[in-house]
C-alpha cells in the first residue's frame, strides 16, 4: 500500500513526496530535494518512506528482521537513528550517531522539528492502534520517542520493559462517564497524582503534583485545560499546588493524542513534568522520559 499525505498539522502544508527506496535500509537523501510531504510504502514485513518538512528530509524504514524482532532506521541531516526492538522480550537498543564519523550525537532542535513533522504525518496517515502493521506501529512509536528525547539523555542506550515491572497500565483512569473518548461533563475520574521532581523540590512537594483526568477528553488549541477559580482555562499551570488538569490525552505515551493509546504511570508522570512549567525536552524531565521509554515502545494499547 502506497499512500501520500496532504496536510498533517496546523500551519504546515505538504505536497506529495516521492517514495523511498525498495531496500530495507533507507537510502541517504539525494541532491534533488523532493516536494514537502510524506511518502509512505507499507508492504509485508516492511514499512518505509521519506518525509520532507521543516527544512529537512528524513528517510526511514522499519522491518521485521526475525520473528518478533523489528529494526527501525532513520537518516536525517547526516545522523543515523537506529532502534532494534524485540517485542517478545520487551528489550530494545537505541542509537544515534554521525554517519560520516560514527561518533555519538545528540538530537538538535532542527532535527526535532523534522521528527515532529514526521511523527504528526505518521499519526495522521497510518491506521490507529493495533490496526497498523507491527512494522508501522513500531516505526510510529520510535519516531515519537525520538521527538521527545532530551539533550541530557544519551542516544545509545538499552530500554527494557515488562508489564507490572517496567510499566504500569492506567487504562481505567483514561475513562470518564465509562467512555474512552468524549466530554467528561461533570463526572471525572481523577488520578492522584501526576508528579515529578526538579529544582523546586521532590516528588512529594505539592507544587510538583497534579490531580489529572487522563484520556482523550478534549483539547483547546492543541493544549490542555487546568482548573482556575472554579473554571477550566486553556493552557498549562506552572507549579501550582495540586491543580486539576485534563485534556490533550494526558497520560498517553507520546506527544498529545498520537496513533496509539497506551496510558501508563510513567507517561502520566512525564506529562506531569513537561506540562508543569518545563519544556518537552527539559533536563528536569529526563528521568521521567527514561522511565516512560519502555512504555512508549512496548506497552499495549488501552483500546
Amino acid at each position: 500500500m502506497k499512500t501520500f499525505l496532504g496536510a498533517v498539522a496546523a500551519a504546515m502544508l505538504f505536497a506529495c513526496g516521492s517514495p523511498g527506496s525498495t531496500s530495507g535500509t533507507p537510502a541517504a537523501p539525494g541532491a534533488v530535494q523532493p516536494a514537502e510531504g510524506l511518502s509512505l510504502t507499507v508492504a509485508e514485513a516492511l514499512t518505509q518512506g521519506a518525509f520532507t518538512g521543516a527544512g529537512g528530509e528524513a528517510v526511514f524504514s522499519s522491518r521485521q528482521v526475525e520473528p518478533g524482532v523489528y529494526r527501525v532506521e532513520l537518516r536525517l541531516n547526516g545522523t543515523m537513528f537506529r532502534a532494534l526492538l524485540d517485542a517478545e522480550s520487551g528489550v530494545s537498543t537505541l542509537d544515534g550517531f554521525a554517519e560520516a564519523t560514527g561518533q555519538d550525537t545528540r538530537i538538535q532542535e532542527a532535527d526535532r522539528q523534522v521528527l515532529a513533522g514526521l511523527s504528526a504525518a505518521l499519526n495522521a496517515e497510518l491506521p490507529s492502534g493495533d490496526a497498523a502493521t507491527p512494522e508501522a506501529r513500531y516505526l510510529r512509536r520510535t519516531v515519537s520517542l525520538w521527538v521527545q528525547h532530551p539533550d541530557t539523555v544519551a542516544m545509545q542506550r538499552t530500554v527494557m520493559g515488562e508489564q507490572g515491572r517496567g510499566y504500569t497500565m492506567l487504562c481505567s483512569y483514561a475513562k470518564c462517564n465509562g467512555k474512552n473518548t468524549g466530554s467528561c461533563g461533570s463526572s471525572f475520574n481523577w488520578y492522584a497524582y501526576a508528579k515529578h521532581d526538579c529544582a523546586k523540590g521532590g516528588f512529594e512537594v505539592a507544587i510538583n503534583q497534579q490531580l489529572a483526568q487522563l484520556g482523550d477528553h478534549g483539547t483547546c488549541d492543541g493544549d490542555e485545560f487546568y482548573m482556575s477559580n472554579g473554571a477550566w482555562v486553556c493552557g498549562e499551570p506552572d507549579h501550582w499546588s495540586r491543580p486539576k488538569v485534563m485534556g490533550n490525552c494526558f497520560g498517553r505515551c507520546g506527544g498529545g493524542c498520537g496513533g496509539d493509546t497506551q496510558y501508563t504511570l510513567d507517561a502520566t508522570n512525564h506529562d506531569g513534568c513537561v506540562r508543569n512549567g518545563h519544556m518537552l525536552a527539559s533536563g528536569y524531565c529526563d528521568d521521567q522520559f527514561v522511565s516512560a521509554s519502555d512504555d512508549e515502545l512496548f506497552a499495549p494499547n488501552c483500546y
